[in-house]
């Protein structure tokens, strides 16, 4: 069977080969706007499974039956607010503003493709960050590392040093949570790792 990983993401390719050597990584073009009244929750399992199967879109029907797609999406939720990645420098500070002293929920969505079937849900962690100054956010703003994570922080780099203590797994804030990937592999009766 090949391996797709659907996304682009650094952070996702790193966590995905830390159990599976042999795998491709094909992106599509793909809609990520949600309907308000969607619960980021739900949000990003949705946009997960439109990730993948806008890869299945580029197969061929024998290389869908030959693959087993693997596609993911993170929002970061404040009081029912999703807040994806920052448009600017200066949302990136309204938003880590938002966050400051505060405990926020990051999901992140796993959809995987297998034999035609598609197993999908949800990983949820909860995130305590201290208070922040305004200094601390220029500075890190100005690291341009915010700049492509959901919550404009990345909690694998210099934005841990943000965050107070977690409650769940730390691979799903990072965006790719290991343990759900495990949970709908086996649902699907594939394996992944070599």
């Amino acid at each position: 069977m090949k391996i797709i990983l659907a996304s682009a993401s650094p952070r996702r390719r790193e966590l995905l080969s830390a159990v599976c050597r042999d795998f491709e990584i094909k992106t599509a073009e793909t809609d990520e706007t949600l309907d308000e009244s969607i619960h980021p929750r739900r949000g990003v399992e949705i946009l997960a499974v439109r990730k993948g199967r806008a890869v299945a879109d580029t197969l061929t029907a024998e290389e869908i039956k030959n693959s087993i797609i693997i596609s993911s999406d993170t929002l970061v939720e404040l009081g029912g607010i999703p807040l994806g990645k920052p448009e600017s420098a200066a949302h990136a500070k309204k938003m880590l503003r938002e966050l400051s002293g505060k405990a926020h929920f990051v999901h992140t969505g796993i959809a995987v493709h297998a034999g035609g079937k598609l197993y999908s849900g949800t990983a949820s962690t909860g995130v305590h960050f201290r208070e922040l100054t305004d200094a601390e956010i220029d500075e890190y703003i100005a690291t341009g590392e915010p700049m492509d994570k959901a919550g404009a922080y990345g909690i694998q780099g210099l934005g841990g040093k943000f965050v107070e203590k977690i409650e769940g797994d730390f691979d799903t804030v990072v965006g790719f949570s290991m343990r759900l990937l495990g949970e709908l592999c086996e649902q699907a009766g594939v394996s992944i790792s070599e």
